[in-house]
């Protein structure tokens, strides 16, 4: 695995780069956004260790500016502030996870790990849909394609759909979503989920009613019969 770790704390940043290399990886460091953004144009990262609290440009608009440009790149935000409005923003903002310090260098690890096999191996997971379906999930190019015609999602929309199909015909609790495509274990006092539904039905369209509200439960995404 091949990481960014975007830390200005010069003792932080060599501390997290020889823990990673200890594990077999490859870390490189960026002192500072407009750093990281430089090296992030170049690709070949899988996972981007993103502090909030940077010289210059935050570690939110960095954050921002990656998603804007289409880096679907999973980003793990760290920050020394442990509070529900911090992460919320961070989770807006388009970061996969989020870790406060000081923490646990194997929860680091376990957490990197998730959101890499999540970046890498979501869409295998999809079904194909029958040809004759209308709604297809082109796995190649990562998109939506409803009567041939291209839906563009972004990465939560994306990770959203591909676990409802997935998982077609099983509800998933809003937990289950929260943790598989933000990498929260709790909610944190929004209606994130619900808000991302609403967003896929949307892009459905025609096909909305696709995706059912379980009371009490989750959501289940049902698929034609055959």
């Amino acid at each position: 695995m091949n990481v960014l770790v975007v830390e200005d704390e010069h003792r932080v940043g060599d501390f997290l780069c020889r823990g990673l290399k200890g594990e077999g990886w490859t870390a490189t460091r960026a002192a500072d956004g407009e750093m990281a953004l430089s090296l992030l144009k170049e690709g070949g990262y899988d996972v981007v260790l993103l502090d909030i609290m940077l010289p210059g440009i935050s570690g939110h608009e960095v954050c921002t500016r990656i998603r804007g440009r289409g880096d679907e790149v999973p980003i793990l935000m760290l920050t020394a502030l442990d509070a529900t409005d911090e992460k919320v923003v961070g989770l807006r903002k388009g970061a996969d996870d989020y870790l406060s310090k000081p923490f646990s260098f194997d929860e680091l690890i376990a957490r990197m790990e998730a959101l890499h096999r999540r970046a890498a191996g979501w869409a295998d997971a999809i079904a194909d849909a029958p040809a004759a379906d209308p709604v297809q999930f082109d796995r190649e190019a990562l998109c939506l394609k409803i009567d041939d015609e291209v839906i563009e999602l972004s990465s939560k929309e994306r990770g959203l759909l591909a676990l409802l199909l997935g998982n077609a015909g099983r509800v998933m609790s809003r937990e289950r979503i929260l943790n598989a495509v933000w990498g929260l274990n709790e909610d944190p006092m929004t209606n994130t989920v619900d808000v991302y539904v609403g967003r896929v039905r949307r892009k459905l369209g025609d096909h909305a009613s696709r995706i059912t509200t379980v009371r009490g439960a989750g959501y289940r995404y049902d698929a034609p019969a055959p």
